[in-house]
């Protein structure tokens, strides 16, 4: 199995919902069945069939989860050499050269992927075509819009 690369705070964010999910979800749902099934008629009973559905949903992200974390990678850029290179999990201030929007991304595994907050995925286009360059370089990039050119302002391991 391919190992797939996460970040400390990504690996603690699964581990939360996996805690979540066995301990708050899935007791919860277990005690709506038994509930439903004391209402007789289980053809019929609406509450049964809603509750079987949402354990499945449960058990279903349980295993998810379990495989992802079983297959992760954890990747802490904390820890490793500040070099001045892109690498996964460090955050970059890029400067588009087109019209000198600064816009800044952390590069992170594709689970925690959310552009809105700033974090692209380590298999996006951007990311792809950061990684491995450095502080000063001049990255071209292929986006919907057309190619856009970022020098890479800073690359900060947090």
């Amino acid at each position: 199995m391919n190992k797939v690369p996460m970040t400390v705070a990504g690996e603690q964010r699964l581990r939360e919902e996996l805690n979540q999910l066995k301990g708050v979800e899935r007791p919860r749902v277990i005690n709506a069945i038994a509930e439903a099934r004391e209402h007789g008629d289980l053809k019929e009973n609406a509450e049964y069939h809603a509750a079987r559905e949402q354990q499945g949903f449960i058990e279903g992200r349980i295993q998810e989860i379990e495989s992802k974390l079983s297959a992760s990678q954890v990747i802490d850029v904390t820890r490793m050499p500040r070099t001045g290179k892109v690498i996964f999990g460090v955050t970059v201030e890029l400067i588009n050269l087109d019209n000198d929007e600064e816009v800044r991304y952390q590069i992170v595994g594709e689970d925690e992927a959310d552009i809105k907050a700033g974090k692209v995925s380590v298999t996006s286009p951007i990311a792809r075509a950061l990684i491995g360059k450095e502080e000063g370089d001049v990255v071209g990039v292929r986006t919907p819009r057309g190619d856009v050119e970022y020098e890479i302002s800073s690359v900060e391991h947090l």
